[in-house]
């Protein structure tokens, strides 16, 4: 069942089973990420401007997912300017 708790800095959260849902979630989409990662083994060719490079689909994924998480790190300080 989903709980609202009223936080020690005056913010509601919702929480399953005394979890948090933003942890639910995350957690969530992470286990998802591993498991398309897993999914795509195939060995792939990986075109950059200059230079192709072979490698399995994985690592491509992983890289992307890495610079997506980055980039969004980067950029949460902007909404609240």
């Amino acid at each position: 069942m989903t709980k609202i708790s009223d936080g020690s800095s005056g913010t509601k959260r919702s929480e399953i089973g005394g979890i948090p849902t933003r942890y639910i979630g995350i957690g969530v989409i992470v286990v998802l990420a591993v498991w398309f990662l897993f999914a795509n083994l195939d060995k792939v060719q990986i075109q950059f401007w200059v230079f192709t490079v072979t490698a399995p689909l994985w690592i491509a994924l992983l890289g992307t997912l890495i610079a997506g998480a980055a980039l969004g790190w980067l950029l949460k300080g902007r909404r609240g300017r």
